[in-house]
């Protein structure tokens, strides 16, 4: 037998096609939504950007749209493809809906190193630009968001 052919059994898993989701928000180490959402399932973390256009919500997290900027984030790497479908029910993404329908949409999107090396094409969510607007998005023109305080900067007075 050819030891590079594996025997198909009922009890056979397939192999899972590792896939990579770009997170510039509450996905990103560090913030709300990464031990519950991502921690235990990564298998790479990468500090990487997106071109496009990064805006604070006032309800605490960031949406991206299409656009010319850099905007920063982290690349992570996944195996197990239900957590595509967790991101997707975080994210308000349903597939079957159309566009208008969906809080984000789930796009491919072209990723770079912190120096502008390719790294391939990864999973993004942006939220249409309509959307921003209804919920009065504030540009951050730096393509930085987080949620956490800095110590500096809390109330001791």
């Amino acid at each position: 037998m050819n030891p590079s052919v594996r025997p198909f059994s009922r009890f056979s898993q397939p192999l899972a096609q590792p896939f990579r989701v770009f997170v510039y928000g509450t996905l990103k180490p560090g913030e709300e939504n990464y031990d519950r959402y991502c921690k235990n399932w990564v298998t790479q973390i990468q500090e990487a950007t997106v071109q496009g256009k990064l805006f604070a919500l006032p309800a605490g997290y960031p949406a991206l749209t299409s656009g010319n900027n850099s905007v920063y984030g982290f690349l992570l790497s996944f195996i197990d493809p239900a957590v595509l479908a967790l991101l997707d029910e975080l994210e308000g993404y349903d597939p079957s809906r159309s566009p208008s329908q969906n809080d984000y949409l789930r796009v491919e999107t072209q990723v770079s190193s912190l120096d502008c090396n390719p790294l391939g094409r990864a999973w993004i969510y942006q939220m249409q630009p309509e959307r921003i607007a209804q919920a009065r998005g504030i540009w951050l023109p730096e393509g930085h968001w987080s949620n956490q305080i800095p110590l500096q900067m809390g109330s001791q007075q």
